[in-house]
Parts: C-alpha cells; structure tokens; sequence
C-alpha cells in the first residue's frame, strides 16, 4: 500500500523526536565525561577558551544591541503566541486524519458506522 504524505510526516516527525531524545541522552554523557576530565586534569575555563576566543575575529562575536527606549504613552505590541501543532491521533486508508479535537470530521463517522472502533483507526 502506498503511503500518504500525511503518514510520511507522521513518520518523520515521530524520527525526530527519537532522534531529540537520544540527543539529549548522549548530550548527558558528553556533558558528565567533560566534568569528570575538568575535575581530573584541574582545568580551568582559560585552559579551554582563551585561544579560541582569542581565534574568532570581532566581526564573527555575535553584536550586541541597545534596545531602544519604549515610546511614552504607546503600549508595546503583544507578541502573537503560537498555537501549539496537535498530534494526529486517527487516521484511515485514504489518508484522512484527525486530532481526536473538535467535531468529528465526517470520514471518521462513516467509519464508525460502518462497525470500525475508533482503535481501528487509531494511529
């Protein structure tokens, strides 16, 4: 059976987030391995970063920048916040999808009332 885009990137976003966390397990080890040789060897931070800072060229340091003073009697804009992106949590041979939020999408009833459980169409 052919797969949808739908379910690649289902797919793929489920990768990432295996991918994220054996980053952060192997950033744990990393960080722990860096200490312990930090306290072994009595390393300070010139040991590790002077020629390095020294190395970078002023242009490449990242600028910093003044805010600029809020105008008197103006409000700040609000920042937009971002609505967070729903998993998808049904999904059916064609393709559709739904986040199990909201009004049932029509697909989902037929399927429903053609003796499909919603576990069948779970994702």
């Amino acid at each position: 059976m052919a797969k949808s885009l739908a379910q690649v990137n289902a797919q793929i976003a489920k990768l990432q987030r295996e991918a994220d966390a054996l980053k952060a397990k192997e950033v744990a080890g990393v960080v722990s391995r860096i200490k312990e040789a930090i306290a072994i060897y009595s390393l300070t931070s010139a040991d590790l970063f002077d020629d390095a800072v020294a190395a970078v060229k002023p242009a490449a340091r990242q600028k910093r920048t003044v805010a600029a003073a809020p105008v008197v009697g103006k409000k700040a804009p609000k920042a937009a916040a971002k609505k967070a992106e729903s998993q998808i949590k049904y999904r059916d041979e064609a393709g559709h999808t739904w986040t199990g939020h909201g009004k049932r999408p029509n697909w989902f009833k037929a399927a429903i009332e053609a003796g499909k459980k919603p576990e069948d169409l779970a994702v």
